[in-house]
Parts: structure tokens; C-alpha cells; sequence
């Protein structure tokens, strides 16, 4: 586990923040047990051992005729937002987000992990942030597809983090008012592949449990390698915990020196035990520099 946060503040290690986050979630019980790694990036469990290996995706050429009728788009990235888009990918944090993409692939050696869902305790943690970087990161390896679901149906803003319209989206899809390849769109890159979170609507907890989006992972998961979900925060609403039942694993972001633990704590009992897959401490202020 290790920071990753905006940009515009840099990233760095805090010891002992990290040391202090780390005893507190072993005090807490029941949560994935912290490596002692020099620099990790995930809070790792050791992987549970699962006679159900992860399900390859499906023929490339089956999976371009398929994804041919998604939308392409001209995606304008939020430059703060997006570490991996316009050669930016030597900025402090890029390798923070490829040591989580290592970590994750680990882990899924031993259990099925294909869809992750990314959650935090409380608004404006990084959550939508962290969705959105490893789900560049993902896809910058050679053949590989990712796709990047907006499922924050109260306040969806993928779409303005890669510069693209919001609708059609999740939203229609759940309302039956698009099909599933509709919604989806792909900016100039081949590997990533956008669902926003469409149009503001009412019944939002109802909408997202009414099977609807099972079944449009269930239709969409052999095409692609990973599917990264963005989903509101899960103290105020319940639409985390409903998610995350439809996702292999979650991953807990967590604001440093911001959330309290009792909230992280209220925030992991959301989810199932044994779905946590980890957790990203975001936004650790960088030292400022010495002058000599």
C-alpha cells in the first residue's frame, strides 16, 4: 500500500503514516493483511486459492467485431486528472499505479479477479481518480482491453475526466432505453473502453439492483481483460455494497490524514470480507524540498 494522489501535489511515501494506517487495520481485524514491502501499493491478502482460474477473453478478432459498434470518440483528458494520456506518464505517481497493476495481476494467479470495483468511505477521497489511472495503466499493455464502467449514477464524472460526453450511459442502459454496446465508447487508444455514468435520473439504488447490470457484465466481461468500476461512496449510500456484489474484488480508497478510522472501518463492513482485495492511501503530502 503506498500514496497515490493528484498530481498537482506529487507523490511520496509517508512511513509513518503508513505505518500508523497499517496498525490500525490490523487492530480492526478482519481486513487484508499490510506487506511489509519497501514500497508496496495495495494493502495484499495472501491470494485465496479458487478452483475457478480467471476466464480468458474472447477471440481478438470475434472481440473487434463485437466492440466495432462502439462509439469513438475524441477524448480532451483533464491533464490533472489523467496520469498515462498526453506523454505524461513520467509524472511522480506512474509508477505508483503500474506497482498496483502488478499487484493485482499477483493476486489473480490465485482467485478470480477480472472486475474490480473502486470504492472510498466518503466523497472526494481520490476514488474516481484512482478508477480512472488504473484503468489507463491497465491498458497500456500490448493486447490488452480494459474497459471503465461510471457507475456513480449521483454523481458520475468519468466523463469529465477524459473530456467526453456523459450520455448515453449507464443510466439508459439500467433504464432499457440503450443496448449494452450503445454506451460504450473508445477514445483514439485500442485498449480502453468508457461506459459513463449517463444522464441524472431518480431511484438510483433501484435502478443499480435491478439486474441490469449483472447482466451487462456478464454480456461484456469475455471481451476484455479487466473492468474497472467507479461507484459512490459507500458510507452515505448503499449502492457500493450493491456493486460490489456483482464485482470479483474491491479496492478501498482511503484520503490520508482525512478519513477517520471508524469510517474506514464502517466502509470495509459494506463489503464482504473476503471481496477486499486491498487499499490505496491517496493524497499523502510530498516533504517540501530543503534549500540548500
Amino acid at each position: 500500500m503506498s500514496g497515490i494522489h493528484n498530481r498537482r501535489k506529487g507523490v511520496d511515501l509517508d512511513e509513518d503514516a503508513l505505518q500508523a494506517f497499517d496498525a490500525e487495520l490490523a487492530r480492526l481485524g478482519g481486513g487484508p493483511a499490510i506487506e511489509a514491502a519497501p514500497a508496496p501499493t495495495v494493502a495484499e491478502p495472501v491470494p485465496a486459492q479458487s478452483n475457478s482460474p480467471v476466464k480468458p477473453p474472447a477471440d481478438a478478432a470475434l472481440s473487434d467485431s463485437l466492440l466495432s459498434g462502439c462509439r469513438q470518440c475524441n477524448w480532451t483528458p483533464d491533464p490533472d486528472m489523467t496520469i498515462f494520456f498526453g506523454g505524461n506518464e513520467l509524472v511522480r505517481g506512474a509508477e505508483e499505479f503500474r506497482s498496483l497493476r502488478s499487484r493485482l495481476y499477483r493476486t489473480r494467479k490465485g482467485q478470480q479477479l477480472k472486475s474490480i470495483l473502486v470504492a472510498s468511505a466518503l466523497p472526494k477521497e481520490g476514488r474516481s481518480f484512482v478508477a480512472a489511472n488504473l484503468a489507463q495503466v491497465l491498458a497500456l499493455q500490448a493486447g490488452c482491453r480494459v474497459l471503465l464502467i461510471d457507475a456513480d449514477l449521483r454523481g458520475g464524472r468519468l466523463h469529465s475526466v477524459f473530456g467526453t460526453s456523459a450520455k448515453p450511459g449507464l443510466s439508459e442502459y439500467l433504464l432499457q432505453e440503450a443496448e449494452a454496446f450503445a454506451i460504450m465508447q473508445r477514445g483514439a487508444g485500442k485498449g480502453l473502453f468508457l461506459i459513463p455514468a449517463g444522464r441524472s435520473v431518480q431511484g438510483q439504488t433501484e435502478l443499480v439492483a435491478n439486474g441490469r447490470l449483472q447482466a451487462l457484465i456478464d454480456q461484456v466481461e469475455p471481451l476484455f481483460d479487466w473492468i474497472v468500476i467507479d461507484s459512490p461512496a459507500a458510507i452515505p449510500v448503499t449502492d457500493a455494497g450493491l456493486l460490489a456484489n456483482y464485482c470479483d474484488g474491491v479496492l478501498l480508497v482511503v484520503r490520508s490524514h482525512s478519513t477517520p478510522f471508524d469510517i474506514v472501518r464502517k466502509a470495509r463492513d459494506r463489503f464482504r470480507e473476503e471481496s477486499l482485495v486491498g487499499v490505496v492511501l491517496n493524497k499523502i503530502e510530498t516533504p517540501a524540498t530543503p534549500r540548500s
